[in-house]
């Protein structure tokens, strides 16, 4: 079987990444928290619906926990008829989904419109799919995966990091000689020539810079590890110790230091949103071919995507 994954990531690693247990709320009356890039990211793309004509019957959310549980909310809201559905894994992270998103029971919605958990029995018109995608170990077969899961005329709308992101963090690295802090990110036209391949067409691809500043190395470092994993298989190979943590601090002080905001550490992050449709299946033609008038009037009738 030929290996998928992409040349810098390895593939245990990001295995281990998808089984990571994830922080429950920090106490009593918290609420589940998604990273807050994830949500930003989630809110801008959210925003883009507007420009797409069809209007879902059904949607599938892509791990909500870290794709963004206010995001779920502002889908919920934008097509309060649709049938609603969440994939969330592994099984402890399900529970979480199941207990952040659901209405209490005392609610009405928890009764007019449950959201259900689990693959839906029958394809979905838009499957939501926010930040995942460059943490794939084999991104070709999640794609496909999710080329399965939308209908015919239904579209994909997903999220990921582009290769711009952590620049000045790698830019760091390489100028004490570390290995990289982070694997690398696939292309947003990249990105575009897998949609095609896995039978999507139509794909619109998109991307913009998010710039983020931190008070301190601790605070920076602290976000970094919500948002994911170094996956690059040339990665330090054993846990580091405290000299060295001190002088990753002292690094990222001194190195991701911004004059123009008052010394706050600076940190870019490249974000790729893409969308595309899936496309009626074509008719396989060979040297000669029959076709019913049942089946020639289907293809004339059916409506091209929108």
């Amino acid at each position: 079987m030929p290996n998928h994954a992409p040349p810098t990531i390895d593939p245990q690693a990001a295995r281990r990444w998808e089984a990571l247990p994830l922080a429950a709320a920090s106490g009593p009356g918290e609420k589940l928290a998604s990273p807050w890039l994830h949500e930003e990211v989630a809110r801008r793309m959210e925003s883009r619906l507007q420009w797409i004509l069809k209007q879902p019957q059904s949607w599938l959310d892509w791990q909500p926990i870290r794709g963004g549980i206010e995001a779920h909310a502002l889908l919920c809201k934008r097509y309060p008829q649709a049938l609603r559905f969440v994939q969330q894994n592994p099984p402890q992270a399900r529970a979480m989904a199941q207990a952040a998103l659901r209405p209490p029971w005392w609610s009405p919605k928890r009764w007019k419109n449950p959201t259900r958990f689990g693959a839906p029995a029958q394809p979905v018109d838009l499957l939501w799919a926010n930040m995942a995608l460059h943490m794939s170990p084999n991104p070709q077969a999640l794609i496909a995966h999710w080329y399965s899961l939308v209908q015919t005329d239904g579209f994909l709308m997903f999220s990921c990091l582009g290769p711009d992101t952590l620049g000045e963090m790698r830019d760091l690295f390489a100028r004490q000689g570390w290995p990289a802090p982070a694997h690398e990110f696939t292309d947003m036209h990249d990105w575009g020539d897998m949609l095609v391949q896995a039978g999507f067409a139509e794909p619109v691809m998109d991307m913009e810079h998010i710039s983020l500043s931190f008070s301190s190395p601790e605070t920076l470092l602290a976000e970094l590890r919500g948002l994911g994993r170094n996956l690059h298989p040339g990665r330090f190979a054993a846990l580091r110790g405290r000299a060295w943590r001190a002088d990753l601090h002292q690094a990222i002080a001194v190195g991701l230091s911004d004059s123009g905001q008052n010394g706050r550490l600076r940190l870019g992050f490249e974000i790729i949103y893409g969308h595309a449709f899936k496309p009626a299946p074509r008719m396989a033609m060979q040297a000669r071919t029959q076709i019913s008038l049942e089946q020639m009037r289907a293809s004339l009738r059916a409506p091209k995507p929108g």
